[in-house]
């Protein structure tokens, strides 16, 4: 009879030895990726678990260190988000949101101002109008300051149900009750204006931004356009992917962007021949960031397109998002970028063709989409450059 290679405890042993050292093999890996300083915070939560006598939420804990973690980076840009900020940033990208379909303002202290009201979507088929006031969510008061929490109250989850007291023109108050939906938004908007220049509003550069801009281009184009203003002012920028696509269909051959990772590896994007031969405008604020300031800056550089507005902040890094295993994630910066000549923004912004503010009035009218054309100086001094440009040729 052929004996056994191993008896119990010779393989008690093997198994013990393995599992040890398959633990040092994770412990090393551990220390070589996160070091003795990433170490240090599981030890310290393993510690606060054991030890720690009073009451805690442990998810509150975790949201805090990590939060605390990346403010102490000193990277404006990058930033913690908790599963429910996560979920909320990949619908925001998908140009989506959930919600009743009302624009609101906080210029009224009896509550939410409604502003503007989406066809088609809640709020509109239970009869609210712009002009009347959102006095109350679910019996809350919003009222004075109360008014500044009413966009996150109005928020929630998809296919759930809010109570609003709604203040009329009229000076008569009613209640209404409305189901939340999925809002698919459209990024861009476009017009031809007087002089037969196209005008196009673009407010992010998420998902199918560069589909749509692209297809008012042509329209535009296609139409008479003989010059075009884009407007990105109040436009936080978004996916790079989207931004080159932009560019590739507009500008001629030639580099058009640059981006260069941590260890200084360098990536250059091409545009092809394709382009479009008009003279062009953009409109930027002090909000007009990342991927909205490269694109009024790649214009300007060509050659074909003016920068109007306000000082921007010269935002020259990209962001990457590495979900997290309590469903958070992590959006850190992890390159720089350049336009297609070399040219970072950081520390400069833009450089404007026409400096022009807005005043207090006339900001809040755009922010609300309520701000008319003839009225707009900053689009008025782009169309004027626009035009001096045309007669120069």
């Amino acid at each position: 009879m052929r004996k056994k290679r191993f008896g119990i405890p010779g393989l008690l042993v093997a198994i013990l030895a393995t599992f040890l050292l398959t633990l040092g093999a994770v412990a090393l890996s551990a220390w070589l990726i996160i070091g003795p300083q990433g170490l240090t915070l599981l030890e310290g939560l393993g510690v606060v678990n054991l030890w720690f006598v009073g009451d805690y939420d442990e998810e509150e804990a975790v949201d805090g260190a990590m939060s605390g973690m990346v403010s102490a980076l000193g990277d404006r840009w990058s930033h913690y988000l908790d599963p429910e900020g996560y979920e909320a940033q990949n619908l925001r990208r998908s140009n989506a949101y959930v919600g009743i379909a009302v624009t609101v303002s906080y210029a009224d202290e009896r509550g939410l101002r409604i502003e503007a009201v989406e066809s088609g979507g809640a709020a509109a088929e239970a009869g609210l109008a712009a002009g009347e006031i959102i006095t109350a969510v679910d019996g809350v008061s919003l009222a004075g300051e109360g008014r500044y929490e009413g966009a996150d109250l109005i928020q929630g989850q998809e296919g759930t149900t809010l109570t609003l007291e709604i203040l009329g023109t009229d000076g008569q108050s009613r209640t209404v009750t409305l189901e939340r939906r999925k809002i698919e938004t459209q990024p861009v908007s476009y017009e031809m204006l007087e002089g037969n220049v196209g005008y196009i509003r673009l407010s992010n550069f998420y998902d199918r931004s560069a589909q749509q801009l692209c297809a008012a281009v042509d329209d535009l184009v296609a139409q008479g356009a003989e010059g075009l203003v884009f407007d990105l002012r109040s436009n936080g920028g978004g996916y790079l992917s989207e931004l080159t696509e932009m560019l590739d269909h507009l500008l001629p051959e030639g580099p058009i962007f640059r981006s260069q990772d941590r260890s200084g590896k360098e990536t250059v994007t091409y545009s092809d021949e394709s382009c479009v031969e008009l003279p062009m405008a953009v409109l930027v604020n002090a909000d007009t960031y990342s991927a909205a300031e490269f694109f009024a800056a790649e214009l300007q550089e060509q050659g074909v397109g003016v920068i109007v507005g306000e000082p921007t902040s010269g935002k020259g890094y990209s962001q990457q998002t590495f979900l997290l295993p309590n469903g958070g994630a992590l959006s850190i910066s992890t390159a720089k970028y350049f336009t297609g000549n070399g040219v970072s923004l950081i520390g400069t912004g833009l450089t404007l063709d026409r400096e022009i503010s807005l005043s207090e009035e006339d900001a809040a009218l755009l922010a609300a989409d309520a701000l008319e054309h003839n009225e707009d100086e900053q689009l008025l001094a782009a169309l004027e450059l626009l035009s001096q440009a045309a007669e120069g040729q």
